[in-house]
């Protein structure tokens, strides 16, 4: 299984706003400190905030800021929101048409359970878990 940039960067623009002193920034601030564009974080901090992850506050001294509290951020749950498509493979779609062998075919039910393995193990995660050493990460990302 293989994330999506999209949800890489969704969870980026988070960290940055949990280690972030103020719990304050601008999507320019995000985008410099990881290199990476404005335009496609701009897209992200739409999502984010309409799925109620980011909260945003207009005019100066605005920004984008956590929405509730990172110990409230579930992992699983921000990638369930990110991820547009998480069929591992094409039977998991009705789209494709139905497989002839998915009567007797164990790989569906294998793969579908995996899936929810892996979702349930970022479940157990809370963004508070990923920026535990606050400190350091501040430092890397120069958010001081």
């Amino acid at each position: 299984m293989r994330l999506t940039v999209y949800t890489d960067y969704s969870l980026r623009m988070l960290m940055y706003l949990a280690v972030k002193d103020d719990g304050r920034a601008t999507i320019a601030e995000v985008a410099d400190a990881y290199g990476i564009s404005k335009a496609h974080l701009t897209k992200v901090a739409h999502q984010l905030g309409l799925a109620g992850y980011l909260g945003t506050l207009r005019g100066k001294g605005g920004g984008l800021t956590l929405a509730r509290p990172a110990n409230e951020i579930r992992l699983g749950d921000v990638i369930r929101c990110t991820e547009p498509d998480m069929a591992l493979v094409p039977c998991f779609e009705s789209m494709h048409g139905p497989c002839p062998i998915v009567p007797a075919c164990g790989l569906r039910g294998a793969l579908h359970e995996a899936r929810q393995a892996f979702l349930a193990v970022l479940d157990r995660y809370s963004l508070d878990d990923l920026v535990q050493r606050r400190a350091e990460l501040a430092s890397l990302l120069h958010t001081a």
